[in-house]
């Protein structure tokens, strides 16, 4: 042990500004070390697979070196540089090329200080990459995406169900009374299928309105949903029309899938619609300092998540939409005009998206027949789909038990 190593040891734990500062020591230090043994190499200019080559070493190994070297920052020499043992099969092989003896002892003196750092003050590799998705843009997107992929194949065993596509689209459009908003909900799963049999698989659809006094739901069609079959959309669904049982319970609406086979050669397509005529007031006084959203809750595990909300040119037209996802599993559905709820915000980085305004600029390479779909909806209603403005956010494997909410800026009467 050097005299550097026991003195970490059996100092007091780092502070997390101490542990920033060493770990930006650690990537500068790798990346003078392999930048000096690997200049003496000319096949490094060539590219990863010469480089191999004339190493005798892995692709993969030499690419990830190749792209650690082109690091922005020492920070991001850390995120991408391979492991400790790695890097000293690396330099081993350099060293049967006649690179410098005295630069091979400083570069490994610098992979031995980086497992150093990594075992006695982080962990593991993979505590290291969590402390680095705060610090590194590159490092957080993937951070969490193979999170959020390793969440999905565990809840969609757990579960035994799992969609390809989960994708919903709300609609604003003013109602005819002009003092009032209609609400439409379109619902695409697309791929749905159980993983083993026997499964329940259910999807709800949940709204929360202050005023439920004569709330109704009306298909398409303008009947009341009192059955799945009302609801779906045949047309934009697999053949034969996927089956289900509605069930309602307050705010809540459940459908549940009838069939009992399973595995993916199973898998289907589903569409539901549903139309709520006069579903919350266009205008809310500015003293009251309330804020109108939508949302998607994600109750299927899904590889991608698509959520959109198309709105009428002449509503909620003050300010860009702002976005927030919440973690639903311990008080459910988050209202986000209630500030006690803000404690539940899930910190991701998915965004949205400004997609323009009109039927043309409402395309989905995830949903079959999108904008055809809206174009329907549209004209069943007599919605201008012309008016329409949309955003959106889309997300590989959303988070099983998560809220991904739009919220708007209401208008006052003024």
């Amino acid at each position: 042990m050097t005299q550097t190593d026991a003195q970490t040891s059996t100092t007091a734990p780092q502070t997390m500004g101490t542990l920033e500062v060493r770990i930006n020591a650690a990537g500068e230090e790798l990346l003078k070390g392999l930048t000096t043994v690997l200049g003496q190499i000319p096949a490094t200019d060539a590219g990863p697979q010469q480089l191999a080559k004339e190493l005798g070493i892995d692709k993969v190994l030499a690419s990830r070196i190749l792209k650690a070297l082109r690091a922005p920052d020492p920070m991001s020499v850390v995120h991408r540089v391979p492991g400790p043992e790695p890097m000293r099969r690396l330099l081993k092989a350099t060293s049967k090329l006649g690179v410098n003896p005295e630069d091979l002892i400083d570069a490994n003196s610098a992979v031995d200080r980086f497992e150093s750092l990594i075992r006695s003050e982080i962990g593991d590799r993979s505590a290291l990459d969590a402390i680095l998705s705060a610090w590194v843009p590159e490092a957080r997107r993937e951070f969490e995406l193979r999170r959020k992929q390793a969440a999905f194949r565990a809840m969609s065993q757990l579960k035994g169900a799992q969609a390809d596509v989960y994708a919903e689209a709300a609609i604003f459009y003013p109602s005819p009374d002009n003092e009032h908003i209609d609400i439409v909900w379109i619902k695409a799963v697309i791929g749905l299928h159980r993983l083993r049999p026997g499964v329940v698989v259910k999807f709800t659809s949940h709204r929360q309105i202050e005023d439920q006094s004569g709330r109704k739901t009306y298909t398409l069609a303008g009947d009341p949903v009192d059955s799945v079959s009302s609801a779906t959309l045949e047309k934009y669904c697999s053949t034969p029309t996927p089956a289900l049982d509605v069930h309602h319970a307050g705010e809540l609406m459940h459908y549940t899938l009838q069939e009992n086979c399973f595995g993916a050669s199973s898998s289907i397509d589903l569409v539901t619609c549903e139309v709520n005529r006069a579903e919350i007031p266009r205008y809310i006084p500015d003293e009251r300092n309330r804020k109108a959203w939508a949302s998607s809750d994600i109750n299927i595990p899904s590889k991608r998540m698509q959520f959109d909300v198309l709105v009428h040119k002449d509503l909620y037209n003050r300010s860009f939409p702002e976005l927030r996802i919440y973690d639903t599993t311990i008080n459910g559905q988050a209202d986000i005009n209630d500030p006690s709820r803000d404690v539940d915000q899930l910190d991701l980085l998915e965004s949205i998206e400004n997609l323009g305004e009109g039927l043309s600029r409402f395309g989905s390479s995830l949903v079959p027949n999108y904008r055809k779909m809206i174009e329907e909806v549209c004209t069943t209603l007599n919605f201008d789909a012309s008016t329409l403005r949309g955003y959106r956010c889309a997300a590989d494997y959303p988070i099983y038990g998560s809220q991904t909410a739009m919220i708007f800026s209401t208008q006052d009467r003024k």
